[in-house]
């Protein structure tokens, strides 16, 4: 169980060293390291001389169980059976009338069209393999200490491994790996229900985590199993009597409670229906008048009904009193008590008394606004919470703040983060590589999908060295929760627009081949009850060179199923130099491969910008165009304007981030082989560390 979360997570094994007498033999080791290769990883060196003690039996087993989690990470655990056995070449070389009847025979009878089996040439691209290193339980258990300490919401993915980690391991290593503090509420809220769930939990130990009423709320939620972020309203489980004496317990050890209440007040109402606070009000006295106040609508005062009287009214002087005495909201506000006063050196003056009290990744977010509000921007982008990865966009028409107001604003915060960083350990001399400006700072990651490398929504990915972009989908029907999902048929489809944005043509199940340069998808099919794939070439230079741009891929599920409702269905692309040679689906070759588990119907997991060959990793569920058919044709309107959003967005990046480190905590070098602490794209502290910059540098 460790291996597979920690081979997922770091490309790392925990392997003890071997006690029999009949150890492995080479041949054995060889042939298990070529089977290896043909997954894209092999063994470091410290890694193959402990396997090299093991007995054969401990090398099969551990062998085992490698290959399968490798499988599954890269997507070669299913059977690949496109339409067309000889893609790319068949699609291209058929005629159209062939593929129109071939098409027309799937949709009726559901069958794919007989081919003659085909023998296809060795694979001919050259693959760098990816090194799986020798690991330590300390630094596995460091991995997991770094997820509860997130300083913003981490995707499903880490909860089911946290949740795993604390189902199996020993209380007392669970108590040393528990941190005294987890920052963020929804994690400590996830947390603790987990800890309930496994009988690991009292209220003195999970009474440290909960400050607010809105904490409770969360763990019942959690608790619940329901949306932790509170997105979403949660339908509470029947807690039972010691369950409510809990919930009621942290409640009542809680600060100003009632206030925060009213946040929720319905769903408080429909909580406290089963909580039953009056049975014991003599126990939790607080709680059971906040929750009278609520249920008999007893007037209260509250901080947020009086700031969004004084902003009706345009009283600055009222404001800022109210503000300062809360931070946080202070800094969220900024933008908009700006925009309603003259008197702009007050707002920075009373800002910078509070400042040193908001969270650092509020301040990021901050200075990272401040810093580009003078840019026009088309578009202004936001990710509304939930665990459905969508996206809003709407017109910019924000008007001007004094440039020179903005910069007070990005000097105070940058200031601030220098001075807090200053107090963390020592970095030594510290290499930072400027590519990192492409690569955004993790704050929310609660609907990130699980991928084989997992990226913050918006970064940009250099293209691996290739000309043809080979974009591959599987997914399978059948059984979810004992019900049926009856017939499921999810296209895949890829966009191609110019450096404007403008439409220039679509490679999908109803235009398999591009007539103006080398695309062709490997057919339409409609029906998964043993899994279906589907896969679409795009040849670079052909593209560029007929005015070609923007890609972007996306799943439609034309029969409406949301994809959280599927057995299985994931999506990826790997990078091809010779796109004719080797099998259709090579797993060596896949440069990423994405679970797709969104309550949506359309997904856009990547936008590719020929131009520049990056990846904008986009990660994003779409709401489908109801007037017409769950395809490219019937979304164009929501894509282009998701590309535009996604191809423009501006958000803090890691570049800034470390730098400002590594003012406060060390001597900047020029050369990484001088550093004593490496911030870069391929080595060091990478973008792929989330959960350690979440933990370690967005403090």
């Amino acid at each position: 169980m460790i291996n597979t979360i920690y081979l997922r997570r770091a490309n790392r094994m925990i392997v003890d060293t071997g006690q029999g007498s009949e150890q492995v033999s080479k041949a054995m080791l060889a042939s298990a390291l070529k089977n290896l290769e043909q997954l894209g990883y092999t063994f470091s060196h410290p890694l193959l001389n402990t396997v090299r003690t093991l007995s054969r039996e401990q090398f099969q087993s551990l062998y085992d169980q490698v290959m399968a989690d490798l499988k599954l990470m890269v997507g070669a655990h299913v059977v690949y059976q496109p339409m067309y056995p000889d893609f790319p070449m068949q699609v291209m070389e058929e005629d159209d009338a062939e593929l129109y009847l071939n098409a027309i025979y799937h949709y009726a009878t559901l069958d794919l069209p007989e081919f003659k089996s085909i023998q296809r040439q060795p694979l001919q691209d050259e693959v760098q393999l990816k090194i799986i290193d020798l690991g330590s339980e300390e630094t596995f258990y460091q991995i997991i200490g770094q997820l509860m300490l997130a300083k913003g919401s981490i995707s499903e993915t880490d909860k089911r491994d946290i949740d795993e980690v604390i189902g199996f391991t020993e209380p007392e290593e669970l108590e040393a790996m528990l941190p005294a503090e987890i920052p963020f509420k929804e994690n400590a809220a996830f947390i603790a229900a987990s800890l309930l769930k496994h009988g690991k939990a009292n209220l003195v130990l999970l009474g440290r985590y909960f400050k607010t009423a809105t904490d409770v709320l969360r763990l019942a939620a959690a608790w619940s199993e329901g949306d932790v972020s509170l997105a979403a309203v949660t339908r509470f489980r029947a807690f039972k009597r010691p369950e409510r004496r809990l919930l009621l317990g942290l409640l009542e050890q809680c600060g100003e409670i009632t206030e925060d209440m009213l946040r929720y007040k319905e769903r408080w109402i429909r909580l406290g229906e089963i909580l039953h606070p009056s049975e014991y009000a003599g126990r939790y006295p607080r709680a059971a008048e906040a929750f009278d106040i609520l249920r008999n609508n007893k007037p209260v005062t509250t901080f947020n009904s009086s700031v969004e009287l004084a902003f009706q009214y345009h009283n600055v002087w009222t404001l800022l009193d109210l503000l300062v005495q809360r931070p946080g909201e202070f800094a969220r506000r900024l933008d908009q008590l700006l925009r309603i006063t003259e008197d702009t050196e007050y707002v920075v003056l009373a800002f910078g008394e509070v400042a040193g009290q908001v969270s650092t990744p509020v301040l990021l977010q901050v200075k990272e606004h401040f810093a580009r509000r003078h840019e026009r921007q088309e578009l202004r982008v936001f990710f509304p919470k939930g665990n459905a990865a969508k996206a809003y966009a709407i017109p910019d028409t924000l008007p001007a703040i004094n440039r020179n107001v903005c910069q007070d604003f990005v000097q105070l915060c940058e200031e601030i983060l220098i001075q807090r960083f200053a107090e963390l350990s020592p970095l030594g001399k510290v290499y930072v590589d400027e590519r990192l400006k492409d690569y955004h700072v993790p704050f929310a990651q609660r609907s990130a999908s699980k991928a084989l490398h997992t990226l913050v929504r918006g970064s940009r990915i250099p293209l691996q060295e290739g000309d043809t972009i080979r974009f591959f989908n599987w997914w399978k029907e059948g059984m979810v929760d004992g019900k049926p999902t009856g017939r499921v048929d999810i296209d895949l489809s890829a966009v191609m627009y110019d450096h404007s944005w403008q439409y220039v043509e679509h490679i999908s199940y109803t235009n398999l081949r591009s007539s103006n340069y080398l695309a062709v998808h490997s057919g339409d099919i409609v029906s998964a009850p043993q899994g279906a794939c589907e896969f679409i070439d795009l040849h670079i230079p052909s593209i560029l060179a007929y005015g070609g741009r923007y890609i972007v891929a996306s799943l439609h599920s034309f029969t409406e199923q949301p994809y959280c409702d599927l057995p299985e269905c994931f999506t990826g692309w790997m990078m091809r130099k010779k796109p004719g040679s080797g099998e259709i689906f090579e797993p060596a070759t896949v440069a990423n491969k994405i679970d797709v588990t969104a309550d949506t119907q359309i997904t856009i997991p990547v936008i590719i910008d020929l131009v520049e060959r990056t990846v904008i990793w986009t990660d994003l569920s779409l709401t489908r165009q109801p007037y017409w058919y769950n395809n490219v044709e019937g979304n164009q309107k929501g894509m282009v304007l998701m590309g535009q959003a996604m191809t423009g967005l501006r958000k803090p990046n890691l570049y800034d981030l470390f730098m400002m480190h590594a003012s406060a905590r060390g001597q900047l070098v020029e050369a990484m082989q001088q550093a004593d602490t490496v911030f870069a794209v391929d080595a060091g502290i990478t973008p792929f560390h989330i959960e350690e910059v979440m933990a370690e540098y967005v403090v």
